[in-house]
């Protein structure tokens, strides 16, 4: 008995110590992002994505896999791990607006996490490490709110030529974002010109697209204001604004101690500059390859101060973005896809709404946002005798009508079980719970319009607005280069994992073991 007993304790496999947790983890969602830049402009990138490409792990194949692919619900899915139908975060611009919660020293539409439900991966790192601090920045309220879910850390975005937050997180700025907002960085840049990173002859894109910018100042140099309340506010739309957010995010490590007082932080950024450089001109543009470059080096710069502070084996990073986006209509039809139009609603829905002001009085009954129609009003409407399932009926088969819509469903009638990811993704998208009546779906290379306002758009179930960058980078992560297809709800219960977390709910993402070592 003893030789077998012997024999049995010799075969047990001892588990692998689990890896230390770094001091810092980052996460860096670049708004808007494609992940063919990175093949496109490869050969020119020379810091930061470079050094991600080379030594990370990179996932060719990562998508968002629900159908709003916009800000609000991209950047709450990310480290969730869950997708929108269980965060509530199905709609971008209502996603975070919150009038309870004004800002602080600035005006505008006061913000908070009050939407969301569940919790993140701080909130599961928290529960390890109590001690354990966040922060979050971004040019946008949505991208620095939602990576970090309701918890009540260190919260900031830019408005009106400052970073701030809100009364949810706080009743004043600490001083030493005060002290950054009192550079006034945005302010003295009035009249400074955007001109190229490299020689003209190094960027293959013609500078000369008259339906890029809505038209207007398509071609570099592109100068702001000279007035400097002016500059401050078109800031965001230039490439200095993401080494803004990257300083303040840096002086914020420093001031706040983050990765320095023996346990785990977390630092998520979320640069904007590529979403509003990408709607104005385009993914194919002069404007974008630029972006790209400029960005390459100044997450180079970035990671050099955080490697000099904490040591680059203390830092784990992810990058990813919250959504893709979809050409110009007019340069698909160019390449020969003569189907691909703006499909702008607003006059069915206001001529709808007209119809029942007459019978019912004047309200706003039905709203419609990023292919959602949602009627607020319902109940009131069939208080009076109005049959709602009848003028819904009636609104989707006047949506079919529209060139460049593909299908209109009903969220009730998209099976559970289909193969169709166009189904799959509004089931991720919409709880039942939503008051969403329709949802709809637009034809290939087709974009929803914003009157008077041709831009570039994404948010829809496509892969072109899905397909997203996907890299982790540090001690822990098994590098190369994976084709798997993965979703970006992978990626907090991959991060749980290497960071030996439990997540305090399920999950709809589960962890990418080519990562973990």
């Amino acid at each position: 008995m003893l030789p077998i007993l012997i024999a049995l304790v010799g075969s047990i496999v001892p588990a692998p110590p689990v890896a230390p947790r770094p001091r810092l983890v980052v996460v860096i969602t670049v708004d808007q992002l494609r992940p063919d830049y990175l093949d496109r402009y490869r050969p020119q990138l020379k810091s930061g994505l470079a050094m991600l490409l080379k030594q990370g792990a990179v996932f060719t194949e990562a998508y968002h896999d629900h159908a709003i692919t916009e800000t609000a619900p991209g950047h709450a899915t990310i480290l969730s791990g869950r997708w929108p139908a269980r965060t509530g975060i199905i709609r971008n611009l209502a996603g975070v607006q919150d009038s309870a919660t004004p800002l602080i020293g600035v005006t505008g539409i006061g913000a908070s996490p009050a939407r969301f439900r569940g919790t993140e991966l701080f909130d599961w790192l928290k529960a390890a490490e109590p001690t354990a601090r966040a922060l979050s920045v971004s040019g946008k309220d949505r991208g620095a709110i939602l990576p970090i879910g309701r918890a009540k850390e260190q919260v900031y975005w830019y408005a009106g030529g400052v970073f701030t937050t809100s009364r949810y997180y706080a009743d004043s700025l600490p001083l030493w974002v005060r002290v950054f907002n009192g550079e006034r960085v945005p302010f003295r840049a009035a009249a400074t010109q955007w001109s190229l990173f490299l020689p003209e002859r190094d960027y293959p894109e013609p500078d000369s697209v008259p339906y890029e910018n809505q038209g207007r100042d398509f071609v570099f140099p592109h100068r702001l204001p000279s007035d400097s309340g002016q500059a401050a506010l078109a800031f965001i739309a230039t490439p200095t604004m993401d080494s803004l957010t990257l300083a303040f995010a840096l002086e914020g490590t420093r001031a706040l101690r983050l990765g320095v007082r023996g346990t785990t932080d977390l630092l998520a950024v979320s640069l904007s500059t590529t979403d509003y450089i990408g709607h104005a001109y385009g993914p194919d543009s002069r404007e974008i390859h630029d972006q790209v470059l400029r960005l390459d080096r100044y997450l180079g710069r970035f990671f050099e101060q955080l490697f000099v502070r904490y040591g680059g084996g203390n830092v784990l990073i992810v990058l990813t973005a919250d959504h893709g986006v979809t050409p110009f209509p007019e340069r698909s039809r160019a390449l020969g896809r003569s189907g691909a139009v703006r499909v702008t609603p607003d006059s069915l829905i206001q001529s709808v709404n007209a119809a029942l002001d007459a019978r019912a009085g004047r309200a706003d009954w039905l709203a419609f946002e990023s292919g959602m129609l949602m009627v607020p009003g319902r109940a009131r409407l069939a208080a009076q005798g109005i049959n709602v399932d009848s003028v819904i009926a009636d609104v989707a088969t006047r949506l079919r009508r529209l060139a460049g819509v593909g299908r209109v469903d009903r969220p009730a009638d998209l099976a559970a079980d289909s193969a169709d990811p166009v189904v799959r993704r509004w089931r991720h998208q919409v709880p039942p719970d939503a008051g969403v009546e329709l949802v709809v779906t637009l034809k290939p290379y087709s974009i929803w319009g914003i009157a008077n306002v041709p831009i570039a758009m994404h948010g829809q179930p496509t892969d072109l607005d899905a397909h997203v960058p996907l890299i982790f980078w540090g001690s822990g992560v098994h590098r190369g280069v994976y084709g798997t297809r993965v979703r970006t709800v992978d990626i907090a219960p991959t991060l749980a994992r290497l960071l030996d977390l439990t997540p305090a709910e399920p999950l709809d993402g589960r962890p990418l073991t080519e990562v973990l070592p």
